[in-house]
């Protein structure tokens, strides 16, 4: 039920489109507390489902970027929301801090991930893929940097919840809450 949870977050917080202030969208991914919870080899099936169900849907990516995305949305960022989760806490952060630090930064390197394949495939013609590069994270930067903020808050606030309601089923999974869960 709890694997149910965590695709039910993603999508929703997935399909949930923000312009920016630069032309383009934004969005949180939602993949970390599920990266958190189940590990980010469980998360990259999840993801990919729900990137097609959203360009089935709601056309929201598209097919012909579905590959890209789900690199970017549901490898990338979840690796790096456990491998941060895993460092916060071995460093002997509180819970919900290393539960901050881990949605927010496994959101962000899913948009330093599209930068760099964005830039791989647009080349500026004069700075190649630096120059490339510093133009797409810039764009997404505008927009990004508030929504892995807000899902970080977000993801401890669910997170909390789970820890309160749910404590010895996340010990079975393994997940270290200790006695300072909440913030």
């Amino acid at each position: 039920m709890l694997l149910g949870v965590a695709a039910a977050f993603t999508f929703v917080l997935s399909a949930l489109k923000l312009p920016s202030v630069t032309g383009s969208c934004s969005h949180p991914t939602g993949t970390g507390m599920g990266a958190l919870l189940f590990g980010p080899v469980a998360v990259a099936p999840i993801g990919a489902v729900v990137l097609l169900f959203q360009a089935l849907m709601l056309a929201h990516g598209g097919l012909t970027t579905l590959g890209a995305n789900v690199f970017s949305m549901a490898i990338a960022g979840p690796f790096a929301a456990a491998a941060i989760f895993r460092l916060a806490r071995s460093v002997s952060l509180p819970f919900g801090v290393a539960v901050f630090l881990a949605a927010s930064f496994g959101d962000l390197m899913t948009y330093v991930t599209t930068s760099c394949q964005l830039a791989l495939a647009f080349p500026d013609p004069l700075g190649g893929f630096a120059a490339s590069f510093a133009k797409f994270a810039g764009v997404f930067a505008l927009t990004q940097i508030p929504l892995a903020i807000s899902e970080g808050f977000l993801t401890v606030i669910v997170m909390n919840a789970l820890v309160r309601f749910n404590r010895e089923e996340l010990n079975s999974l393994r997940i270290e809450v200790g006695q300072e869960a909440q913030i």
